[in-house]
């Protein structure tokens, strides 16, 4: 190993560690710093991975559905290289790889489950090509940072054409996906729910994406709607439709967390239940499925894999404290949020709801996306008491007072988190934009161990 080399492992492990230390985040600090002393250091590391890499992109669901592969990729006696604190650019990968390194600078891993932001494609797939991209969705998501949506296609084309030979694990449902991959001609793994769910009645009011068809223009027409543009759609006019479903879920209840089954395509069936909550969950599922089903994975402990998954870094996590049941989910654009209220709604118990919406470089300073949000039927979700805090605390309030939902504002989210704890709900949701996840995170975990 050469010295730079080893030097930029042991810097990098250093540097992870002290920030560990100190309470902070150092993957991205641990990458940032291996590059820059050994720039090649990504590819010589990825190209040691036996198997295949995965990388996981898409608007919602990357680090669910990427450390989810991870996990079903383990239960079969894989050894994987994961970056799962969600941290998903170029540092970040890098770091996934690097920290996982020995001290021989080597690694031992069959398959790498690589988490990349959509921008961030251009900057990481130099280093390595993907064996598989599993693309989840896409929709609007942070406006000064990305743009439209169609600025985060052409990013995912010009990335794609650097990986000919990668295989996409798309989801079928998502019209703007779908095409994306058929303009790309890379062979495709499909994924979907081919039948309406009477549990997850679509809302009439929900904002959607790519409403004109990518391939022609023409306006696109539906059989019918999951949540915003996911669906059975067609094109009148060129006839771009959803493609064949490989992967299929059906029997979907929601009444007691997930159940639905898999019917595989060669007909085969599989029954999975998790106690998560979310229609949209079971679309991370099956995301991961297809992709494991893919590299010819039985899958037979999945259901043992589901029950001991515990999604963390603020993705549907569960706390308990003093008596209360606390849920911190991350929600960063209208159809996560839509999303989002989904799961709330579905628990009938009362409940409260904080609220904490930021507005820094990494959550995007516009923030008009929340007039797309229907936050109107948290009026019908039997909610005691609705706190909103974080930077722009008052104008969530405006967007409350503009639904008729009455609300509190207080900007500290600590103090929100105690004010409302020291109501002793049983039942309090914690929905935050992405530079609020990590600190009410970390308030949550420690009042949870102060209780105990």
């Amino acid at each position: 190993m050469s010295i730079r080399k080893h030097a930029a492992i042991c810097c990098s492990k250093l540097a992870n560690f002290i920030c560990l230390k100190l309470g902070r985040q150092g993957v991205t600090w641990a990458g940032k710093i291996a590059i820059t002393i050994y720039p090649d250091i990504l590819k010589e590391l990825a190209s040691e991975v036996k198997k295949a890499i995965y990388v996981t992109c898409g608007t919602n669901g990357k680090t669910t559905t990427n450390n989810m592969l991870a996990a079903f990729l383990q239960s079969e006696g894989q050894r994987v290289i994961c970056n799962s604190t969600g941290s998903n650019m170029l540092n970040g990968v890098i770091s996934a790889f690097v920290l996982a390194a020995d001290k021989k600078g080597h690694i031992n891993a069959d398959y790498a489950c690589i988490e990349v932001d959509e921008a961030s494609t251009l900057r990481v797939f130099p280093h390595f090509q993907p064996d598989y991209m599993i693309l989840t969705n896409l929709f609007r998501d942070q406006l000064d940072r990305y743009g439209e949506i169609d600025i985060t296609i052409e990013l995912l084309n010009k990335a794609l054409k650097m990986a000919p030979d990668c295989r996409i694990v798309v989801n079928a449902d998502d019209v703007l996906s779908t095409a994306l991959v058929h303009q790309s001609e890379h062979p495709a793994i499909t994924y979907g729910i081919a039948e309406p769910c009477p549990d997850n009645p679509a809302s009439t009011t929900e904002i959607r994406e790519g409403q004109f068809c990518q391939l022609c223009g023409e306006k696109l027409e539906y059989h019918f709607y999951h949540f915003s543009q996911l669906g059975d759609y067609f094109c009148p006019s060129c006839g771009f439709k959803r493609p064949a479903i490989d992967y299929n879920a059906d029997m979907i209840s929601l009444r007691q967390g997930l159940s639905f089954t898999i019917t595989n395509k060669d007909k085969t069936t599989a029954s999975l239940h998790s106690n998560y909550r979310g229609f949209y969950n079971i679309y991370n599922i099956l995301a991961a499925y297809s992709a494991a089903k893919a590299e010819g994975f039985s899958l037979k402990y999945i259901n043992t894999v589901l029950e001991d998954f515990h999604p963390e870094n603020g993705r549907m996590e569960q706390f308990s404290i003093n008596g209360t049941n606390v849920l911190l989910n991350l929600a960063k654009n209208p159809a996560g949020f839509n999303q989002n209220i989904s799961a709330v709604m579905e628990d009938t118990k009362e409940k409260n709801l904080i609220v904490v919406i930021n507005d820094n470089s990494q959550d995007g300073h516009d923030i008009s996306w929340l007039w797309d949000v229907d936050f109107e039927r948290f009026a019908d979700a039997n909610i005691k008491r609705i706190i909103v805090s974080g930077l722009r605390a008052y104008d969530m309030a405006l967007r409350f007072k503009y639904s008729d939902i009455a609300c509190e504002a207080i900007l500290s989210v600590e103090e929100a988190i105690k004010t409302m704890l020291d109501d002793n709900p049983d039942n309090l949701y914690i929905l935050v934009n992405y530079t609020a996840l990590f600190g009410t995170r970390k308030r949550l975990k420690n009042l949870e161990m102060e209780k105990k």
